[in-house]
This record gives structure tokens, C-alpha cells and sequence, in this order.
């Protein structure tokens, strides 16, 4: 997709919302637009889909010249998900995510199965969730449907204006790695409008941080922005702390996830102890009839434990997936007194847990990794600054 001379200018007023902007966004990739409220990020995005239509300039998609494109036929072709989700709240779940798909013709039968396959792609079992209402759903789930009804009729590009700034934090880092999740899967061309700059690291393949009227500050991947700012403003979007943001570069499936001693709830009592006593760890996971992590059971809660599992043990916290960051899974493992968090899949599944060791080992060798890059750098520069002096002497003796 490419953005040419893209320009917004409204009557009355002398300077352009948006001015002059040339973007290209890879296919398959996830580009976020940050800045500043006011700079334009969001015009830009309504822009591709013409909800707000440009005053000039060209978009295209694929070989695919839109500019002059029906707006509403164009908007069938492209996904878009927003703040509170926008769900139509006099419409059941699957009824949402079937606008398009009925609108551009498909049958009955496909789109019946399509929601269902949205429904299940997003972690929400559609026999639970076909016939409930927005208002039925927490924010989160909400946002689930809204990004399910995005991707309905399988749209080449997706268009995401802030769309998990309305949920709580725990459930948008849970959205952002169903995001990044649901990408590995579908491969899809996403322009995601943020102002969290964490946000845009953790999620973006590239990011594209905006001045005023939406002029590109520096186009690049979140590592070259980390590590090689282009001036003060995209420095004072980094912030301080640039190598602890790095953790937001690794997921969880990049590091060691291990096994763990796990039983679940309705196991045997006698079977659930004799695991405990036998075991080389002095604890064990318990898992409720899903499998889902549901608490931490230790050798000293066996006491307990005999009268009632349900007054033993510690509940689980938190939980995080294999696109969790390595920054979402240490905040879990400080926050948690078992030194560990259980990693989960699509709906909510037990798969295995991270320690506090292998994360420490991780954060060492991101440290390690830009303290040697900064040696680096020292070193580039003396030598320039060495071969600037022996020019200048040179030139003083001729």
C-alpha cells in the first residue's frame, strides 16, 4: 500500500491537517502511526479509506489505483477497528460480524461459517458467543468481535484507529498479543494509530513517528528507533529506559518455556498429593476442568489441602501467551509470589511457564547487547573526531 502526497486541507483554514505525506506499507507488515494528539495520525488513516476524503494526493493498494474508487465499495475491501469497538449494539454478536460478508453478497451457509471461524480465530467459543449482545460482552470481548468483524471478509488491510485505548491495561496487553498472534496466522497489511509508544514497539513491524500536520519525524523498525533516535522529538518519544524497552522486542516463544508438575482440580485428592510429596519441585499447578492455570499448591498447603482445595493454595495472578513480551512476563513474574508465570494459549490453556531466571538471563544479555553498541559508537566517534583533527592540522600546514 502506498500513500503518495497524501494532503488534507479544510475549508476556512489556511494550514493542512495532514500535509504532503508519502508512506509505503509492505504487504503482510504492521505499520504504527504515533505521535502527539493533534498531529494527524488518525486523518491519515481515515484517509486510506476515504472515510475522510483527501484534498489531494493518491493512495494505492496492490497495483490497485482507490483515489477515485467508489468509497463505499472500497470500505468492503478494507478492515477497520476502533476505540470501544463500534459494535452495533441492537445486533447480536454474529449479526456484527456478517454485515460485510452479506453486504458484498456472500451466502448464508459461507457466512455462517465465517463468523464462526472469526469467533473461534479470536479465543471466543461460538456457541457461547453467536447469539449474546454487545452489551452482554466485557470491553475486552467487545474488542475481540469488533477486530473479528475487521477481518470478516477477509480484507487485504486492516486499519486500526487506538483500538485497545478503552480497556483496561491487563486486557489490552492480552488484545495486543492476540494481535500479534492472529498476524503470524493471517499475514494481513495493518495500519495501527497509537499515541503509546510502548504500544507501537511491542506490536509494529515498523513504526512511523509523526511531527504536526503529520510530517514523518523517522520511518524505521522499533530496534533502529530504540538505539538510533533521529533527533530530540523522536528521543523524547523514546523516553528514558530505552534498553528496558527493548523487552517489549522479545516474546516468551523466543525464550524458555518449560514444563511444570501440573494436576487438575477434579483429579483425586490422593493422586494430587502423592504428585506433590513425589516431585522434584516442592509445588505443583493446579488446572481447572479447562486446563486453565488455576493455582499454585506447595508442600506446606497439604494441611489444608486435606480438608478443602478450595482454602488451599495461592490463585493464580496473572497469565501471559507466547506473544507476550518479555516486558509483560516480567511485570507478571514480580507480581507473582511463585517466581513464574503460567503460559497460556488461544483460550487460556495451560503450555508451560517462565521463570524469573531465564528472564534475567534474557534482560543481561539486552543490557549486555547495548552497552557494547555504545562502546561502539564511542569508538566511531573518537575516530572521527581523530580524522576531523588530523584534516584541519593538514590544512593549517598547507
Amino acid at each position: 500500500m502506498q500513500l503518495e502526497n497524501l494532503t488534507k486541507l479544510y475549508p476556512g483554514n489556511p494550514v493542512p491537517a495532514v500535509d504532503n505525506v508519502n508512506m509505503e506499507i509492505k504487504a503482510g507488515e504492521i505499520v504504527i502511526l504515533v505521535g502527539p494528539s493533534g498531529c494527524g495520525k488518525s486523518t491519515t488513516l481515515k484517509m486510506i479509506n476515504r472515510l475522510i476524503e483527501p484534498s489531494s494526493g493518491r493512495i494505492r493498494i496492490g497495483d490497485e489505483d482507490v483515489t477515485d474508487m467508489d468509497p463505499v465499495k472500497l470500505r468492503r475491501k478494507i478492515g477497520y477497528a476502533i476505540q470501544a469497538s463500534g459494535l452495533f449494539p441492537h445486533m447480536t454478536v454474529a449479526q456484527n460480524i456478517a454485515l460485510v460478508p452479506k453486504m458484498i453478497g456472500w451466502s448464508q451457509s459461507k457466512t455462517r461459517n465465517r463468523v464462526e471461524e472469526m469467533l473461534d480465530l479470536v479465543g471466543l467459543d461460538p456457541r457461547e458467543f453467536h447469539g449474546r449482545y454487545p452489551r452482554q460482552l466485557s470491553g475486552g470481548q467487545q474488542q475481540r468481535v469488533g477486530v473479528a468483524r475487521a477481518l470478516a471478509a477477509d480484507p487485504p488491510v486492516l486499519l486500526m484507529d487506538e483500538p485497545f485505548g478503552a480497556v483496561d491495561p491487563i486486557t489490552r496487553d492480552h488484545l495486543q498479543d492476540e494481535l500479534i498472534r492472529l498476524q503470524h496466522e493471517l499475514h494481513k497489511t495493518i495500519c495501527f494509530v497509537t499515541h503509546d509508544f510502548d504500544e507501537a514497539i511491542k506490536i509494529g513491524d515498523r513504526i512511523a513517528v509523526l511531527r504536526e500536520r503529520s510530517h514523518i519525524a523517522q520511518f524505521d523498525t522499533p530496534e533502529a528507533i530504540l538505539t538510533n533516535p533521529s533527533d530530540d522529538f523522536v528521543s523524547g518519544f523514546v523516553g528514558a529506559g530505552a534498553a528496558l524497552k527493548r523487552l517489549n522486542l522479545t516474546r516468551v516463544r523466543d525464550v524458555g518455556v518449560v514444563d511444570f508438575p501440573t494436576a487438575r482440580i477434579d483429579d483425586p485428592l490422593e493422586s494430587i498429593f502423592d504428585r506433590l510429596r513425589s516431585g522434584s519441585h516442592n509445588e505443583l499447578l493446579l488446572l481447572d476442568p479447562n486446563r486453565r492455570p488455576y493455582k499454585w499448591l506447595r508442600r506446606g498447603d497439604l494441611a489444608l489441602a486435606k480438608e478443602s482445595l478450595a482454602r488451599a493454595g495461592t490463585p493464580v495472578q496473572h497469565t501471559v501467551t507466547r506473544d507476550a513480551t518479555l516486558r509483560d512476563a516480567l511485570e507478571a513474574v514480580l507480581t507473582d509470589s511463585a517466581g513464574r508465570v503460567s503460559v497460556t494459549g488461544r483460550r487460556g490453556e495451560y503450555i508451560g511457564v517462565v521463570d524469573m531466571e531465564t528472564l534475567m538471563n534474557n534482560v543481561q544479555e539486552l543490557l549486555e547487547a547495548d552497552r557494547m553498541e555504545a562502546l561502539e559508537h564511542q569508538h566511531q566517534l573518537r575516530e572521527q573526531h581523530a580524522r576531523q583533527t588530523q584534516l584541519e592540522q593538514e590544512g593549517l600546514e598547507a
